[in-house]
């Protein structure tokens, strides 16, 4: 199939500006799913509110598009009423990291068995570009016209914190590496979160001057590394991608499920 047989024409053109790397996402989140092989029905694609969260609309699995900040509490709910559903939930900034955040790091410790794709443009994009938990320190929003004085959260160094059993990074300009990450994240046992660098050219680009969209995924090329590289050594600043943790550990839906049924036996 191609990736096309996995939307629904009735809801295009989408919305995201030119140049968005959520597309870039949302193809290689398919492709992944595609070379995994799984049916349609038994993939459900969860979203909160925010540029990141229009992607269910748009592709043709079973989708919720929700609060937010509560994306990962619909999942929860689905995952231990269908535990053999594979629970996918891209996320933006806020939903993921800020009004979601407390969500996100109880989802971790618990290790539910899902796939948190966090999908960080380092801006809240619809609603003005205002600066959000992922904007670095000293760069420019529309609520930091001389650059925020807010540190960025580091994805990675929060999920392996909260507990998430597979932790990775990777950005739009990566797209190979992107497919690769989000199969090994698909199938792991256990929760799993990749963070993908998105450029936003209108927001993000704009205010702080780092040109087009492609000037932007040139950027993640130039700026980012393979995890274990020694260009790290030489340069500390360049972010590292690939894989940080991936551990088997029991996983929260199967445990809940033996719980009922040693309850059951006993009643």
């Amino acid at each position: 199939m191609a990736v096309k047989d996995y939307l629904r024409p009735r809801y295009f053109p989408h919305m995201w500006c030119a140049g968005c790397g959520h597309g870039i996402i949302m193809q290689n989140m398919i492709r992944a799913i595609e070379q995994l092989g799984l049916e349609k029905s038994n993939v459900v694609v969860i979203s909160g509110i925010g540029c990141s969260s229009r992607l269910p609309g748009y592709v043709d699995f079973h989708t919720m598009h929700t609060l937010h900040g509560r994306a990962l509490a619909f999942a929860l709910g689905v995952k231990l009423g269908r535990p053999e559903l594979n629970v996918i939930v891209p996320m933006g900034d806020g939903d993921a990291l800020s009004i979601g955040g407390n969500h996100f790091i109880h989802a971790a410790r618990r290790n539910i068995n899902m796939t948190a794709i966090i999908m960080n443009n380092s801006i809240y994009g619809m609603t003005g570009g205002q600066f959000s938990p992922l904007t670095p320190f000293g760069k420019k929003a529309t609520t930091a016209i001389t650059g925020t004085i807010d540190h960025a959260f580091d994805t990675v160094d929060l999920a392996k914190g909260a507990g998430a059993s597979f932790v990775a990074r990777t950005t739009t300009f990566h797209v190979k590496e992107m497919v690769k990450i989000f199969k090994e994240a698909i199938l792991h046992k256990g929760f799993a979160v990749v963070e993908v660098l998105s450029q936003c050219p209108t927001y993000y680009g704009r205010k702080n001057r780092l040109g087009s969209a492609v000037d932007m995924m040139k950027g993640y090329k130039e700026d980012t590394v393979a995890r274990g590289s020694k260009k790290k050594e030489d340069n500390p600043d360049l972010i590292e991608r690939g894989i940080f943790i991936k551990e088997q550990r029991f996983e929260y839906t199967s445990d809940y499920e033996a719980l009922i049924g040693q309850y059951q036996k006993k009643h």
